[in-house]
């Protein structure tokens, strides 16, 4: 593996990159802010908690009796699935499907509401929230409880509604390194946006004032919350997790834009390389970043580990892949530059959801799928079908993709895809870009 570096070239005058860096610049300064933001803005903390000391927090700790109204204390609901939470702890499987519907039928058979906070696993109490937005519309007096769990903990959701308005008090719960449970936060704001959609999702959102949020945005912080309600077809969950969530949305291009094995179009097969390695080789990718960001750093892969990486997951020849590449020839190479300063995305992404499938005659498996964005307050950015072709219990390809735009009325496909928005997402630099960002010079 070999190593070139090109030093930032400082020009006053750039060509190419004098619109499109600004945008970039401008995302990074957002990237930058949110990174802090989001601690804020969530209300909870997002970095890992050192591993929960359950046995001796159990010997200091009394049993705290079961609340019956939607002031429960968090400790209240907790001790309700405690013995599945302590063995998913020692065995390290906190945040496995598994686990989380075993927790959420649990606080359902005790009638709560309950839901994981990555809507991978159906909701217990359904039925309770269809009758609190029913309420909601009616403009009725109602109150109901909603448990969000998370693999550090839970959170608490308790709404009320008068006269069409729904208020929301929001509780953060964490276990702390001793395995006690912690009130991280607590925030009360009312549902500037509430909404049941299509898709069988209730989506709010609403802003509440923060000393921290203030000082850095000058304004209040926001917080959106998406829930699939409506159950979802086990199968369609099982084929998200192998197929589409593993790669999902963040630096690449594959469910982003039309491709198939006989024209793979605008498809990055290095942010391709970028997602698969890690799987493939159980390893991040080694070929990273320079630590000065002014430097723009080159590697040369041989082309064996390349092509397995790709040829793993795609039906391509060689001299296709080398035509939508750049290959060394004469060193059997090809040329390799990480993502850097002026390529990094919007943090707070869609998640893909496979909302139904249709098994072939030929033995692909064609998924389509939503693009569920909380933070765009909605279950559905887009859709795009997605076409599988498995090879065995664990192998398979991936043998096209379309975007599947909503059609505005009066309007054609190609006009629909014209508004097709993926503004969170960078592009690659393009070779010319690239050269007036960095230039030759090592």
């Amino acid at each position: 593996m070999e190593k070139r570096k090109y030093r930032h070239k400082r020009k006053k005058n750039r060509k190419l990159l004098q619109s499109s860096v600004s945008i970039i610049k401008a995302r990074l300064r957002l990237l930058a802010m949110t990174g802090v933001i989001a601690l804020v803005m969530t209300g909870c903390r997002d970095e890992p908690l050192e591993e929960p000391d359950f046995e001796t927090a159990a010997e200091n700790r009394e049993e705290p009796l079961l609340a019956e109204s939607n002031c429960d204390n968090g400790d209240s609901i907790a001790v309700i699935y405690r013995d599945i939470y302590e063995e998913a702890a020692k065995t390290g499987t906190l945040d496995s499907p598994e686990t989380m519907q075993r927790i959420v039928s649990r606080l359902g058979e005790n009638g709560y509401v309950a839901v994981d906070s990555e809507n991978q696993v159906d909701m217990a109490g359904a039925e309770q929230v269809l009758e609190f937005c029913k309420e909601v519309e009616e403009k009725k007096n109602a109150e109901l409880t909603i448990i969000l769990l998370t693999d550090q903990g839970f959170r608490k959701f308790d709404l009320k509604t008068e006269n069409g308005c729904v208020n929301i008090v929001r509780g953060c719960y964490e276990y702390d390194k001793n395995g006690q449970l912690q009130n991280v936060s607590t925030v009360s704001y009312p549902a500037d946006v509430w909404q049941y959609t299509e898709e069988g999702y209730l989506i709010f959102e609403g802003s509440y004032y923060s000393d921290e949020n203030y000082v850095l945005t000058l304004s209040d912080a926001t917080e959106h919350t998406a829930l699939r309600i409506l159950p979802l077809d086990e199968r369609c969950r099982e084929l998200n997790r192998k197929y589409i969530l593993p790669i999902g949305y963040e630096q690449n291009n594959m469910f982003l834009t039309d491709w198939s094995e006989g024209d793979f179009g605008n498809l990055d097969f290095y942010d391709v390389f970028d997602c698969f390695y890690p799987i493939l080789y159980q390893n991040p990718v080694p070929y990273v970043l320079d630590e000065n960001p002014e430097i723009g750093a080159v590697y040369q892969i041989p082309e064996d580990i390349f092509e397995n990486v790709i040829m793993t997951h795609f039906h391509i020849d060689r001299e296709a892949l080398r035509l939508k590449t750049t290959y060394l020839s004469k060193d059997a190479m090809y040329e390799y530059r990480p993502r850097g300063f002026y390529e990094v995305e919007y943090p707070d992404i869609p998640y893909p959801e496979v909302v139904s499938y249709t098994e072939n005659q030929d033995g692909t498996i064609t998924l389509i799928i939503n693009a569920v964005y909380p933070d765009e307050n909605t279950s559905k950015s887009y859709s795009h079908k997605t076409v599988i072709r498995p090879l065995g219990e664990e192998d398979f390809q991936y043998v096209s993709n379309e975007i599947l735009p909503s059609f505005p009325s009066g309007g054609t496909k190609e006009s629909a895809k014209d508004e097709f928005d993926i503004w969170w997402h960078s592009d690659r630099l393009t070779e010319e870009e690239w050269q007036e960002t960095y230039g030759g010079n090592e």
